[in-house]
């Protein structure tokens, strides 16, 4: 710990503690945040705690609703298929500006993450090393920004993902990592490109089992 870097503010802790949550699944679309609970569990006033009801309100993750308090957000169809859109875009738009910079060696770890996907026994090990390799491809860009806006978007998809597949994962083989960076080692910037796109835009369903017993279809982006 550097005396020189100032401790995070106690409303960005709380807001991460509470995305990771709602990300993970383990709190659920539509439970209310209890302003009370949070404060007294982050040992704090109700000050910071509206801050990080505010900061997750800008992040998609939460809502707060006339009458019924901040609750954690649902999300449908479209708001899936938007995630997917922004992200062939802006991972698109990285990738262009990355590929100059890939170096045998950000390539070669970018395959490991793809075999470590393909082994994953479960779907928080798969989002991992999902997010790992497209990461090392975007990363080189140099522009903070837009990485920063894809991490928001990979949060996203990877909370599409928890709700889906809770449990009962089955293991997959990337096809599309691999023929991306076959791309990327030939040099074809333009090829890897529209693979790219077409892979994270590819949002799949599947039945899922409500608390009360009812299925409903989950949509999830799987790329």
């Amino acid at each position: 710990y550097n005396s020189m870097t100032k401790p995070e503010p106690i409303a960005a802790r709380i807001s991460r503690a509470l995305a990771e949550r709602i990300v993970s699944g383990e709190i659920a679309a539509g439970a209310p945040l209890r302003q009370d609970h949070i404060a007294e569990e982050f040992a704090t006033s109700h000050v910071p705690v509206r801050e990080a009801f505010r900061l997750l309100e800008a992040q998609g993750l939460a809502k707060n609703e006339p009458r019924r308090g901040v609750r954690v957000a649902a999300f449908d169809l479209n708001q899936v298929r938007e995630v997917a859109e922004m992200r062939a875009a802006l991972e698109v738009l990285a990738l262009r500006n990355a590929a100059q910079h890939l170096t045998p060696a950000i390539l070669n770890a970018a395959e490991e993450a793809t075999l470590e996907g393909d082994q994953a026994e479960d779907v928080v090990a798969w989002e991992a090393a999902n997010r790992r390799f497209h990461r090392l491809l975007v990363t080189p860009c140099g522009m903070p920004r837009l990485l920063a806006a894809i991490d928001d978007l990979h949060a996203a998809s990877a909370r599409f993902l928890f709700s889906a597949w809770r449990s009962n994962w089955e293991t997959r083989t990337d096809r599309d990592h691999r023929a991306i960076l076959e791309h990327l080692r030939r040099g074809e910037t333009d090829a890897a490109c529209a693979v790219l796109s077409r892979h994270v835009q590819w949002v799949g369903h599947k039945p899922v089992e409500t608390a009360s017993g009812k299925q409903r279809k989950a949509f999830v982006i799987e790329g």
